[in-house]
């Protein structure tokens, strides 16, 4: 938990409802953000995220729950401080660009109360910023999507909010672009030193952003964490599920000492520690998550796989590999090795992060 002094946002047990709806579309949901830092909410369609960042800009009545921003309580019980209040800047999906306005007039728009001196000095800082010097005098249709979201995120800091929401806002850009754009936009803000909080669907701009990301599902934030930590050590079932490419594999663990020891059908391996309670770790029979870049192409290795699909990524191949007891893996492996269809390959596990789950039936491969 951050100082009080670097908290920027705190939202604590926040609960949504709409209108002839019998569940939460917010259920609980508690985080925070310092200063400076950027978060990310990603979950599938209809999980809350948005409503969520709606209901911290104060644009989504909260049925209980709290949220703060730097210490001033914006919702609680009997308290709603207006949206135009909370000193918060929004950038849309859309970006809502004003068509009539060129590019200088529309980032000015929320500083219809500056001195225009100001305005003209703040404008040109934030031209320069987002990289637009040489566009201030065109009009929105004349520009480029990428642009165009450049200017849509000018606006939003002009009037030095103290907190940036952002809604899907690469949504509407080619593959290509939105992740080129996710990275210049996280140094932008990261530069004017701008606290965030973005909803993405998409994994590789979550991770391209954020210092901080929610996995959220039905209502509930189920982890608030680094990207490593998603990955390699998930809290949830939901959350290995929804990050990255992987199963859930059959196996029984035990402790020995300082040694977590893991059985699987791909042989036995050894963390050097303890199983920690927070992770909620199980002793016994389990399943454990096994991504993808767990699984080595070794053909000298005694478990053998056979190839039942295979993706082709660039630089690797995403093998899907059944071994000869039925169960499925997933395996990462350079694009030299091209392997065909029905080929049976060497296979060992490499796991440097034991991640345990309790056991059900054996599940499709993750993603």
């Amino acid at each position: 938990m951050p100082t009080i002094s670097t908290m920027v946002v705190a939202v604590h047990q926040l609960k949504v409802q709409y209108p002839h709806r019998n569940r939460f579309a917010v259920d609980g949901v508690s985080l925070h953000l310092k200063s400076g830092e950027m978060g990310v909410l990603i979950g599938p369609s209809g999980c809350g995220k948005t409503t969520l960042l709606r209901a911290i800009a104060g644009l989504e009545p909260v049925a209980s729950g709290e949220i703060k921003i730097h210490h001033a309580v914006m919702n609680a019980s009997g308290v709603h401080v207006a949206p135009e209040k909370r000193k918060i800047g929004m950038v849309f999906q859309d970006y809502a660009l004003f068509p009539h306005l060129n590019v200088v007039d529309n980032i000015a728009f929320g500083l219809h109360q500056w001195p225009k001196d100001k305005q003209r000095v703040r404008v040109q800082e934030l031209l320069t910023l987002v990289g637009l010097d040489r566009v201030g005098l065109r009009y929105p249709h004349e520009l480029s999507g990428g642009q165009q979201q450049r200017v849509a995120l000018a606006r939003a800091l002009a009037p030095q909010p103290e907190l940036l929401l952002l809604d899907e806002p690469f949504s509407n850009l080619d593959v290509d672009l939105r992740e080129r754009l996710a990275l210049e936009i996280r140094a932008i803000l990261k530069q004017a030193k701008t606290t965030a909080l973005f909803v993405t669907h998409d994994q590789l701009e979550a991770f391209a952003i954020g210092d901080v990301i929610g996995v959220m599902s039905e209502g509930q934030l189920h982890q608030w964490d680094d990207a490593y930590n998603l990955y390699h050590r998930p809290i949830t079932r939901l959350v290995a599920d929804f990050i990255g490419h992987g199963v859930f594999t059959p196996a029984s663990t035990q402790i020995e000492g300082q040694q977590w020891r893991v059985k699987t059908s791909l042989g036995e391996f050894i963390e050097m520690q303890e199983p920690s309670i927070e992770n909620n770790q199980i002793v016994g029979e389990c399943d454990i998550l096994l991504r993808a870049d767990d699984i080595i192409h070794d053909d000298d290795a005694p478990v053998k796989a056979q190839i039942i699909r295979k993706s082709f990524r660039g630089s690797e191949f995403l093998y899907t590999l059944q071994l000869e007891n039925g169960e499925i893996v997933l395996a990462h492996v350079p694009s030299h090795h091209d392997h065909k269809m029905g080929e049976w390959i060497g296979i060992r596990a490499q796991v440097d992060h034991v991640v345990t789950f309790k056991r059900i039936n054996q599940e499709d491969p993750i993603k």
